[in-house]
């Protein structure tokens, strides 16, 4: 029997988001770079977006180092133009945009809501709601007249789904989101847009990192919340987004998916 190591690779599948090019919003850390690495791996030309350019260059040059295909655009998500920019980037960069993940947003420090401060309430909803918002707009503009058909996904919150006494108005502007998402699923489903959201539990980010930091053992308190009794890494979060950004879920719309653990059933 001739054991040796075959490098054919005729038979192999193509990946989840073969031929496709994708938009990312917070693509230089977190889950958006896990998420644009990801997705380079299964297949797109990927755009990065973030405000942080050397962070956007360090996963760009990853991504192309591994074989992939990757370009990058310094977006600030609380400036429409610059929003609007961006995705215009992918279009002239890969010529056509068929899908896109929201993931870009800003958190403020945890308190009850008496105590949050209005610039830190209004810079939440720039950046999170009307920054999820103008991307929104922008990418199904880009689609229709690019690809024709494609998919969005927003990356919401389980803090969004009942009451966030902690994160209060980082709560409420994830719950907006849920309501644009389903209400843009309903608008643009007959185009064949589809738009879904996914809810992450804890997730070791920077973000929840610099929330243990002020709120020691807060991540250990919502593990023990979690029936999986840890929390994700970035790219497990991420392989949710791949899979309704493919056509694997393509009677998929409207849904805001929980990603969490199993933190909601418990």
């Amino acid at each position: 029997m001739d054991n040796t190591p075959t490098t054919d690779t005729s038979t192999r599948a193509p990946g989840l988001l073969a031929g496709k090019v994708v938009f990312v919003t917070g693509a230089g850390r977190g889950i958006g770079a896990a998420a644009a690495r990801l997705f380079a791996r299964e297949g797109a030309r990927v755009l990065l977006a973030a405000r942080t350019e050397a962070q956007l260059k360090a996963v760009t040059e990853e991504i192309r180092a591994a074989g992939g295909t990757a370009d990058h655009a310094v977006c600030d998500l609380a400036d429409g133009a610059a929003v609007r920019a961006a995705v215009d980037r992918a279009v002239e960069r890969y010529g056509r945009l068929d899908a896109a993940f929201n993931n870009g947003a800003t958190a403020v420090p945890p308190g009850p809501m008496d105590q949050v401060p209005e610039a830190d309430f209004d810079h939440v909803y720039a950046v999170n709601l009307k920054g999820t918002w103008a991307a929104m707009t922008a990418e199904v503009a880009a689609i229709r007249a690019t690809a024709g058909r494609g998919a969005i996904v927003n990356t919401s919150s389980v803090g969004s789904l009942g009451g966030n006494p902690v994160l209060p108005a980082y709560g409420a502007m994830k719950r907006a989101v849920n309501s644009l998402t389903e209400s843009a699923a309903a608008t643009y489903g007959p185009e064949g847009i589809r738009v879904n959201a996914i809810a992450p539990g804890t997730t070791l980010t920077d973000m929840v990192r610099a929330w243990n930091e002020v709120s020691p053992g807060i991540v250990d308190q919502l593990n023990e919340r979690t029936p999986l009794r840890r929390a994700a890494e970035p790219e497990e979060i991420a392989q949710a987004a791949a899979w309704l950004l493919s056509d694997r879920s393509s009677y998929v719309t409207g849904t805001v998916l929980p990603v969490d653990g199993g933190m909601l059933a418990a």
